[in-house]
């Protein structure tokens, strides 16, 4: 099975931003309002999934600081976390449930090279098989780390929310109804996700402003 298309430029970006406009007026609309969309390209790899497990549950800044902790203790590799101690792990302000995890996600061995020619789904179903991987998280490295250009996540409040009120809904859609809405804006999931993260700032600054 192909991979798809994977986006790696703004140029792509535009593009299924282009798609997506003439394919839905709504979609259209939210572009007006937001202007340009950002790439959001990140590194693949290990030490990404790593940054995704700190960061969970924890304040932005909170995950900043123990993220620069690890890095300045050299720990975001997985034979430094399979060599580090429980005690090494705890002084940068990993949490007991947080080692389980780290540990976890170096003990797996994925093959981070490998994974950039897998499927979508095969991609997701890999990660998820780690704990403390669930599915957000996978679908956040397909999108971003991968490049993936056919991916939502569908259990993003943000996304939920920002559906809601894009679509004028009587509430917020389920992950099982956003996931339904996004086949329509197929083969461009992922650009549909930055317009509607981008969208529920708009909104919400708007909100702010009553």
């Amino acid at each position: 099975m192909s991979v798809g298309r994977i986006i790696d430029t703004p140029d792509c970006v535009e593009e299924g931003a282009a798609w997506l406009a003439q394919a839905c007026p709504r979609m259209a609309y939210a572009m007006e309002q937001t202007g340009p969309l950002p790439l959001r390209r990140k590194p693949d790899g290990f030490a990404q999934l790593l940054s995704a497990i700190v960061s969970q549950q924890v304040s932005v800044a909170s995950a900043n600081a123990i993220w620069k902790r690890l890095q300045q203790a050299k720990l975001t590799g997985p034979r430094k976390i399979i060599w580090a101690t429980d005690d090494d792990l705890r002084a940068v302000g990993l949490s007991r449930q947080k080692i389980r995890y780290a540990r976890a996600l170096a003990a797996a061995r994925i093959d981070y090279s490998a994974l950039r020619d897998v499927p979508d789904e095969e991609v997701i179903a890999i990660l998820t098989e780690v704990s403390g991987i669930g599915v957000w998280t996978a679908e956040i490295y397909a999108m971003f780390s991968l490049g993936r250009a056919d991916v939502i996540a569908p259990g993003d409040l943000a996304l939920q929310e920002a559906a809601r009120i894009l679509y004028d809904l009587p509430k917020r859609p389920t992950d099982k109804e956003l996931r339904q809405m996004a086949e329509a804006w197929s083969p461009w999931r992922s650009v549909a996700a930055r317009v509607l993260w981008a969208y529920y700032r708009v909104a919400k600054e708007r909100e702010g402003i009553r």
